[in-house]
């Protein structure tokens, strides 16, 4: 068993709002925000998203884009609790690991525009802004921290996969508390690339119904300061499972091999059993085909016992942010604040697949006997399979 994750702080925001508060609210009651359609090269699409110009400006204006200011968002509410560690443990052992697939696509598409309609790129404009790192950089410069800096873009699972990177630099000694988290925005080149995969639905997602016919992207952002000092956290990362299906470029393994891997490996890392988990937040995009192989997955190991859901449903697909986003989800719904048990409704019009396995779609005002221990699964492509155990600090 590997050291946990200690969780001293986290925030986090979606279409669903940026407070811990509203946010939990709305995933007890199935509270779906607007999904609205936008027009992306003569092809309108559903997004749920959140505006740029309803998010503050970054000081640094160097650093002003819309992944940064949805960054800011998350970053203001976590400033005393970064500091505090600064203080603690000083800039340079401080670390940040996030996970983004597409921060770079707003940049470049701004400076092609120009050039196409001018002849030149815009003085503001460097190619820098558009590298992977930008996102993780700004971060850093935030905060003043001087730590390892990864970025990781392994799609859906990105952010996810940045808690295993933490996790390992922290034992090695590299740094002694990190920054793990993620970002995404609907960009034009993210709702065109899925699209063109045929994988975005023509209406608001609905993952797991027999009616799905694919995914719905959305903004999103979620932080954690973690470290292996348990101090006064309230929740932590027990266990870590990664895999991958090495199978198809998109697609995922239709027998759900790679996610049972990550699961039990996640599983075996916690030294739990399948009976021990109280709760799982499914990757659940909405797509035909990952919607079966998680189906088949889950069924596997759990059978059709653990309440489950999908929470791409209120959210839409936050990509690389969707790993981090949806582990915040999970320290929600362990928070000492949900003292009746109630669980993230998994939103959907109700017309189960047939032609999948069953597994336990948590219904409205749902509530569990037992809410100790939280399951998170990420599965991006190429097979990037990640499952996240957290569970309450006691």
């Amino acid at each position: 068993m590997s050291a946990p994750l200690y969780i001293h702080d986290f925030a986090l925001c979606s279409a669903l709002g940026s407070d811990k508060k509203t946010i939990w609210q709305a995933l007890k009651n199935g509270t779906r925000p607007a999904f609205v359609q936008k027009k992306f090269r003569e092809k309108e699409r559903y997004v749920v998203e959140i505006p740029q110009s309803s998010l503050p400006q970054v000081k640094d204006t160097y650093y002003d884009n819309h992944v940064n200011r949805l960054s800011e968002v998350v970053l203001s509410q976590m400033e005393t609790s970064v500091c505090e560690a600064v203080k603690e443990f000083g800039a340079d052992r401080i670390g940040v690991f996030i996970g983004s697939s597409d921060n770079g696509s707003e940049a470049s598409l701004a400076g092609l525009d120009s050039f196409q309609k001018t002849g030149s790129y815009s003085k503001k404009y460097e190619l820098k802004m558009q590298q992977a790192d930008f996102a993780a950089e700004y971060i850093a410069k935030r905060f003043g921290l001087t730590g390892p800096i990864f970025t990781h873009s392994s799609a859906c699972a990105s952010s996810a996969s940045a808690f295993a990177s933490a996790r390992n630099w922290l034992e090695a000694g590299f740094c002694d508390a990190a920054i793990v988290g993620g970002v995404d925005i609907a960009t034009e080149t993210v709702v065109l690339g899925f699209d063109s995969l045929e994988a975005v639905s023509l209406s608001p997602t609905i993952p797991f119904s027999k009616n799905r016919t694919g995914l719905t992207i959305g903004d999103g952002a979620a932080y954690f300061l973690v470290s292996k000092k348990p101090g006064q956290a309230k929740f932590k990362v027990v266990g870590i499972g990664e895999s991958a299906d090495a199978d198809h470029v998109t697609a995922p393994r239709a027998d759900g091999e790679g996610a049972v891997q990550a699961i039990d490996k996640a599983l075996k890392d916690a030294e739990l059993s399948a009976a021990d988990i109280d709760y799982i937040n499914l990757h659940g995009t909405g797509t035909k085909l990952n919607d079966a192989m998680e189906s088949v997955a889950v069924n596997r190991v759990f059978g059709n016992d653990t309440p489950a859901s999908s929470t791409k449903g209120l959210t839409g697909h936050t990509l690389g942010a969707a790993g981090a986003l949806e582990a915040a989800f999970c320290c929600l719904t362990l928070s000492d604040e949900n003292t009746e048990h109630v669980l993230p409704m998994h939103v959907f019009d109700g017309e189960r697949d047939p032609s999948i396995p069953e597994i336990r779609l948590v219904k409205n005002g749902e509530t569990a006997k037992r809410l100790n221990i939280c399951m998170s699964n990420s599965f991006g492509f190429g097979g990037c399979n990640v499952s996240l155990i957290l569970s309450r600090n006691v």
